[in-house]
């Protein structure tokens, strides 16, 4: 073998194994850190409602929406109004954005149902701040969500919030 074909050879071995890296990163991204296809763990159910709550953060209700299904059903914790497609969630998170949400868990059940569904079910609270006075209030309330694996990304299929009974 020549001194040429031998560096053709090399540069098409690392621009092979580039590509593969590339694409092996870009599904752990669509998947999860430390997903794969297996089923996965209550840790990592848990992570998708710290992604949610991160792109809430962003205060952009298109990117909120982008990690609801299609055909997801989101019941609002601060809504009457049932949002069953992605214009009604991007409408629903325009108002509820304007608060500056920030979530926090306050007790999660999580069920694994197969590799491809879970539930997350349990209490959060939402610290608010009002866009015209500043001030901040807390509002609780009881989740579940319902997340479906579709195209090797975890999507939320069904939202249910609303605000604890009891105040």
């Amino acid at each position: 073998m020549t001194r040429r074909s031998t560096s053709k050879r090399v540069a098409m071995v690392t621009a092979t194994a580039v590509v593969a890296v590339g694409t092996v990163a870009a599904g752990a991204a669509v998947a999860g850190p430390g997903w794969g296809d297996g089923r996965p763990g209550k840790k990592q159910v848990a992570g998708l409602f710290d992604q949610w709550n991160r792109t809430l953060q962003t205060g952009d209700p298109e990117k909120v929406a982008d990690l609801y299904a299609s055909d997801a059903v989101l019941l609002p914790t601060v809504s009457n109004k049932v949002r069953a497609d992605h214009a009604a969630i991007v409408d629903y998170f325009e108002h509820f954005l304007a608060n500056k949400p920030v979530g926090k868990k306050i007790e999660t059940h999580v069920n694994v149902l197969d590799n491809n569904s879970v539930i997350d079910a349990g209490t959060y609270q939402f610290t608010l701040t009002d866009p015209e006075t500043g001030e901040k209030s807390v509002v609780k309330a009881r989740y579940t969500y319902a997340y479906e694996k579709r195209g090797g990304e975890w999507l939320i299929v069904n939202h249910h919030s609303s605000k604890m009974p009891e105040g």
